[in-house]
């Protein structure tokens, strides 16, 4: 049976990889590409394989056989808009040198997949499936969030009976949804599929959110048996009910590194790929999961608050919610597993 799940998800990881290309990034044959991958995951070899099916033409290079002067002087022949391709088991190192944003200074496209090696064989089709790239899905939902995020006068989110309420506007919606005709830089981390604001003021974060996962001390997808519910004020969790160690060792590395654990980004996964059920355990791929998450910390830099200087938070991490529904000006936008704008 595996070998025929292996042969259906190369057809469908080359079609997921050849609609990203096309309809995302606009790479043609008429710009240079650059592969570089390892071999040491299972995940890496089929994404791997996927990328040589959709781009025969490009150059690969593989991390573990190659000396990093000889990857960056290969980085360093290419031109705007040509592309990189990172496929990582874990996350490349090339000494100080920051791939993504040097690579994004240089003008050039990136798509990275890191940290491959933490989806087991069971996660492999989820991962896959959340590549697949439907354009008019993915913008239009998301133009459509932004523009009531964007209009908001106050947010209530209901897990299960437990009730948060935003009493203020959110701030401009900020989209990942493979659109960048308004961006300065062309990629990121795949896969992709979000909205994500926060609160403009954090007294007006109140009540009481009961989460199904939360991201670890080992940047995992930890799901404890039993929702855990944090008691918000003010953007503060000020108490935790039915926590677990792993949970608890959070809170408390937040609190030894900050003094308090703030709650910041409010997030609207859009990837189908990725829900309650279907989960992978890399928490920086789960973060697109369809529905709504949180982080915890005060780490949010893409809203610059009074306080809270940009870098100085250590701490960003995600927990997701037990969403039954999300309401924003009395309109319910999130329904059964599904948003409904």
């Amino acid at each position: 049976m595996r070998a025929v799940n292996t042969a259906m998800e190369s057809v469908q990881v080359t079609k997921n990889i050849s609609d990203i290309l096309t309809f995302a990034f606009n790479h043609t044959s008429e710009h240079s590409c650059i592969v570089v991958y390892d071999l040491n995951s299972e995940l890496s070899k089929i994404i791997t394989e996927g990328y040589q099916k959709a781009l025969p033409n490009a150059q690969f290079v593989d991390f573990d056989q190659t000396s990093p002067d000889t990857i960056l002087e290969s980085f360093r022949q290419l031109k705007p808009l040509d592309l990189v391709v990172l496929i990582q088991s874990t996350n490349f190192r090339l000494e100080s040198f920051r791939i993504r944003m040097e690579l994004f200074k240089r003008g050039l496209k990136v798509i990275e997949h890191p940290h491959l090696s933490r989806m087991n064989s069971s996660e492999v089709q989820y991962y896959i499936q959340s590549l697949a790239y439907d354009s008019a899905y993915y913008r239009g939902l998301g133009y459509s969030l932004k523009t009531k995020i964007d209009q908001s006068l106050n947010c209530l989110i209901d897990t299960g009976g437990e009730i948060l309420t935003y009493g203020s506007k959110l701030e401009p919606a900020k989209l990942n949804v493979g659109d960048y005709s308004q961006m300065q830089n062309v990629g990121g981390q795949f896969p992709i599929g979000e909205v994500f604001t926060e609160a403009v003021d954090f007294d007006s974060v109140n009540g009481r959110a009961r989460i199904f996962c939360f991201g670890d001390s080992t940047y995992n997808v930890n799901a404890p048996d039993i929702p855990i519910t944090l008691v918000i004020e003010r953007s503060l969790v000020v108490n935790v009910e039915n926590s677990t160690p792993a949970f608890d060792q959070v809170m408390q590395s937040i609190i030894a590194d900050e003094g308090q654990v703030f709650v910041r980004e409010l997030g609207f996964g859009l990837n189908r790929a990725f829900s309650r059920a279907q989960k992978v355990s890399d928490v920086g791929t789960f973060e697109r999961m369809c529905g709504v998450h949180l982080s915890l910390g005060r780490k949010h830099d893409s809203y610059v608050k009074p306080g809270f200087k940009r870098g100085a938070g250590k701490n960003h991490i995600d927990v997701f919610l037990a969403t039954e529904f999300v309401r924003i000006n009395d309109e319910v936008i999130f329904q059964s597993g599904k948003w409904t704008v």
